[in-house]
């Protein structure tokens, strides 16, 4: 999971809903046909913050904020499409979101590539706008995505390169032309003796984390040890579920494949890397912890070394403190019946499980539902299987012995 930051912590009793019911709130969502030509199938999200003027770039974890969310079939530009208390909410429906003024913002998710919805490439969305919910009577409030999210630039540099491949494995499994991103860090010795090959490390950022994290860099993280240069890869993570942790998955497709036999062999070709095991490298830290040793005992005789710090989970006998293999394992609750915590800082718990998982219901692309894209098999529906039941916590043995 990302590190968390000393951001004060909203507690579940202090969110900004109430048990009671207050007024009745509808959301008409629709989107021009500039910005899509339609027809759009999938989930449109409404965000709703109290403090933030650009919701749709949410959920902050120690903070979340309302978001509400329903699937839609062969919706066509103009159609307006409702969501309302029949809708996946977090931490409760429309109608209990108490009297006040509140910033609210609609993304209607094409669902191309990126993780996070609201700034995912080719996504459709609104301005932010302000509303204000009275104390009683009917609410309508009318959204309309206009806008598309532009895919980001790689700002270059002398020493900082980005390296793009489409890759032919994971095109064919999400049905979509789908590339595959790498920031490349050269030494000043690749410059000056072109003739020569060099070891290459390649790194995998935490759940979060993209290549875009070096960009714009004149002096990329360290090409050195101990006075022997090599070339530095930042790898890009980045999947619709989440983190893909460059493991072949059942749900978010051959990703480790991938790597191994498209991306790094034409990354190799192209920047004068040596090329054999002894000279690559793979490390990462947290769920590129998981990432980086995941590959190493995958792929042993493709990669000559791993360093990975904090990995997330590697035996389920403790996910996160839960044994998940254990009789009547629960994820909300441990043998006591006490609330689970998920993260803390010293000994000080910062968030529960119950509140954490409730935060994801309506969305995509989060920690918990990233870890079931990479481990569970497709379920029924054609999403991840659920782990655990979402409102009580048991955990499936079935898909925990899968």
């Amino acid at each position: 999971m990302r590190t968390l930051s000393r951001a004060p912590l909203l507690l579940v009793g202090t969110l900004l809903v109430s048990a009671a019911k207050c007024a009745s709130i509808a959301f008409h969502v629709s989107y021009s046909k500039d910005a899509f030509a339609g027809p759009f199938t999938g989930r449109v999200i409404v965000y709703v913050s109290a403090f933030d003027n650009n919701p749709r770039m949410g959920p902050d974890w120690m903070r979340p904020q309302p978001m509400f969310s329903k699937f839609f079939k062969s919706a066509m530009p103009g159609k307006e499409m409702i969501i309302a208390d029949d809708c996946a909410f977090f931490p409760g429906p429309p109608s209990t979101l108490q009297p006040g003024e509140y910033f609210v913002q609609a993304v209607v998710d094409r669902n191309l590539g990126g993780r996070a919805i609201g700034s995912s490439f080719g996504n459709i969305y609104c301005e932010s706008r302000r509303i204000t919910v009275p104390e009683s009577g009917q609410l309508n409030v009318h959204l309309v995505c206009d806008r598309v999210v532009p895919r980001r630039k790689f700002l270059e540099t002398a020493r900082t390169k980005e390296f793009v491949i489409e890759s032919t494995l994971l095109s064919k499994f999400y049905k979509r032309p789908t590339k595959m991103y790498a920031a490349v860090g050269l030494p000043h010795e690749w410059f000056d003796h072109p003739d020569q090959k060099f070891p290459i490390v390649y790194e995998v950022p935490g759940f979060g984390g993209t290549h875009y994290d070096i960009a714009g860099t004149e002096n990329p993280r360290a090409t050195h040890r101990a006075g022997e240069p090599f070339i530095y890869v930042l790898l890009d993570p980045d999947c619709p579920t989440g983190h893909c942790v460059f493991a072949d998955s059942a749900n978010n497709g051959p990703w480790g494949k991938a790597l191994t036999t498209e991306l790094i062999p034409a990354l190799e070709k192209k920047y004068r890397a040596i090329g054999t095991p002894g000279t690559r490298f793979v490390t990462g830290h947290s769920s590129g912890g998981w990432s980086s040793l995941w590959l190493q005992v995958a792929y042993p005789d493709f990669f000559g070394g791993c360093w990975s710090t904090s990995p997330d989970p590697v035996d389920f006998r403790d996910f996160q403190q839960i044994n998940l293999y254990a009789p009547n394992a629960n994820m909300f609750f441990d043998e006591n019946g006490n609330p689970r915590p998920i993260a803390r800082e010293g000994s000080q718990n910062l968030l529960f499980y119950k509140p954490f998982s409730d935060m994801e219901v309506p969305i995509r692309g989060e920690q918990l539902g990233s870890f079931e894209a990479v481990f569970s098999p497709t379920g029924p529906n054609g999403e991840p299987a659920k782990l655990w039941n979402r409102k009580t916590g048991a955990v499936d043995p079935k898909v925990a012995a899968a």
